[in-house]
C-alpha cells in the first residue's frame, strides 16, 4: 500500500506530530511505500533544524529527519505556511533578507501542488492533526 501523510501538528503541541511520526516507521517496517510526507499548517514546525528540547524529551524534529534520511523519503513543506512561521531554507532567507535559515536539510519547500500530486499516486492519504 502507498500512503501519503499529511503532519498539520506542532512536535509539541497535540500527539499529531507523534503518532504521524509512530505510524509511518510501522509503515515502512511493514514493508508499505511512504509517498510522500506533506508538512502543512504549524506541522512546519517538525521541520526545523534548530529546535533543542530538554535531555528527557523525544526529539521529533530530529526523529523525523532520520527517519526520512535513513529510508530516503520524500518530505515536503508547504511553503507558505512555513514562511508564515518563519520556517525558511537558504533561498527564502536570502529573498526576505533574514539572518539564518532553520529547514532541515531532510526537507523541500514546495507548494500544495505536491500535496495534490502525492495523493494521486497514492493508496491512501492519511492526515495528521486538524
Amino acid at each position: 500500500m502507498k500512503f501519503t501523510l499529511v503532519i498539520l501538528g506542532a512536535p509539541y503541541s497535540s500527539a499529531a506530530s507523534f503518532s504521524a511520526w509512530r505510524f509511518c516507521r510501522a509503515a515502512l517496517e511493514n514493508n508499505q511505500q511512504i509517498t510522500r510526507l506533506f508538512f502543512y499548517a504549524d506541522g512546519v514546525h517538525n521541520t526545523t533544524a534548530l529546535a533543542a528540547p530538554p535531555q528527557d524529551e523525544i526529539d521529533l524534529p530530529a526523529q523525523w529527519s532520520t527517519l526520512i534520511r535513513e529510508h530516503n523519503l520524500d518530505a515536503v513543506v508547504c511553503i507558505a505556511a512555513a514562511l508564515r512561521r518563519g520556517v525558511l531554507d537558504e533561498a527564502e532567507r536570502d529573498r526576505y533578507r533574514k539572518q539564518a535559515a532553520n529547514l532541515g536539510a531532510e526537507f523541500s519547500l514546495s507548494g500544495l501542488g505536491q500535496l495534490i500530486e502525492a495523493t494521486a499516486h497514492s493508496d491512501r492519504t492519511i492526515t495528521f492533526g486538524h
